[in-house]
C-alpha cells in the first residue's frame, strides 16, 4: 500500500507506539522524521527504520528550541501533513506521594509537549490543507488505577486538548484525533510492570495479570496501534475528529466486580 506517497509525518516518540507508527507510515509511503530524548532508544529506532525513510533525531521534548528546530528542519523540504504525538513518562504516586517535581515533569512530557509539537508544525499543517494530528492518550484518561495521578491528569487533558484542536484546525482541512490504548506492549508498560512487582516481583506475571484484565483475554501490540493512526492520517479516516478512539481490548467497556 501507498497511501502516504509523497507526504511527511512527524512522530514523537522513538520507541513503542512511537516507532511502530513511524514505520508503519513509512512502508505505506511516508518520509517519516522521528525523534527521542535517549540516544539508545533512537539508536534502535534507526536500526528498526534500516532502509525505511525515516530520520529519528535526538529532541527533548521539553525544550521549545529543540521541538522547534526539529519541526522546521523536517518541513524545509516538503512540508508537514501529519503529525503523531506518542512520547510519554509514566510517573507513579498519589496526592501525598506525588511531588510537584514529579508533576511538572509529567505534565511537561505528556502533556505540553503535545501542545509546542503542534504548535510549531501547524502553520505548516495549515499551508497543505489536509492532514491530521493523532495524539496517543490513554484509557487512564478515562478511569484509572490507584497512584497514577499525574499520569491520569495528563491523558484525561489531551482528550479535552484534542477536542478544542480540532474544532479550531476543522476548517483548514486538519482533523485532530486522540487515541487511549490499554495495556500495549512497549517499554513503558514493561517499566509500570516492573515498578508495581517491585524488587522481589516478576514484571511478567504483572503483564499477564494486565491481559486478563481485558475482555480479549491478552494486552495489545504496538502495531495494532499504528495500524489505527495510519487508517486515522488516511484518507480513509477522514470524517473522523474531535474524538477520541479506545483500542483496549475491551477494558472500558466492563465492570471490574
Amino acid at each position: 500500500m501507498t497511501r502516504f506517497q509523497g507526504q511527511t509525518a512527524l512522530v514523537t516518540g522513538s520507541s513503542g507506539m512511537g516507532l511502530a507508527s513511524a514505520l508503519r507510515l513509512a512502508r505505506e509511503g511516508a518520509r517519516v522524521h522521528l525523534c527521542g530524548v535517549d540516544e539508545g532508544l533512537n539508536d534502535k529506532a534507526r536500526t528498526a527504520a534500516g532502509d525505511l525513510p525515516i530520520a529519528v533525531r535526538r529532541v527533548d521534548l521539553t525544550r521549545d528550541e529543540e521541538v522547534e528546530a526539529w519541526v522546521r528542519e523536517a518541513a524545509a523540504a516538503d512540508g508537514i501533513d501529519h503529525l503523531v504525538n506518542a512520547a510519554g513518562i509514566q510517573t507513579y504516586g498519589d496526592l501525598d506521594t506525588t511531588t510537584v517535581a514529579d508533576w511538572d515533569r509529567v505534565m511537561a512530557v505528556n502533556l505540553r509537549a503535545f501542545f509546542t509539537a503542534s504548535h510549531f508544525a501547524w502553520p505548516h499543517l495549515k499551508a497543505k490543507g489536509k492532514g491530521a494530528i493523532v495524539h496517543i492518550s490513554s484509557v487512564q484518561g478515562f478511569a484509572n488505577q490507584r497512584n497514577v495521578l499525574g499520569y491520569a491528569t495528563t491523558k484525561g487533558a489531551v482528550h479535552a486538548m484534542t477536542r478544542a484542536m480540532a474544532v479550531d484546525c476543522a476548517p483548514h482541512g486538519v482533523r485532530v484525533v486522540s487515541i487511549s490504548p490499554g495495556s500495549i506492549r512497549t517499554p513503558l508498560l514493561e517499566f509500570g510492570a516492573s515498578q508495581l512487582a517491585g524488587p522481589d516481583g516478576d514484571p511478567e506475571e504483572v503483564i499477564a495479570m494486565f491481559g486478563r484484565a481485558h475482555p480479549v483475554g491478552r494486552i495489545g501490540t504496538a502495531e495494532e496501534v499504528a495500524n489505527l493512526v495510519a487508517w486515522l492520517c488516511s484518507d480513509e479516516g477522514a470524517f473522523v475528529t474531535g474524538t477520541d478512539v479506545r483500542i483496549d481490548g475491551g477494558l472500558t467497556a466492563q465492570l471490574g466486580v
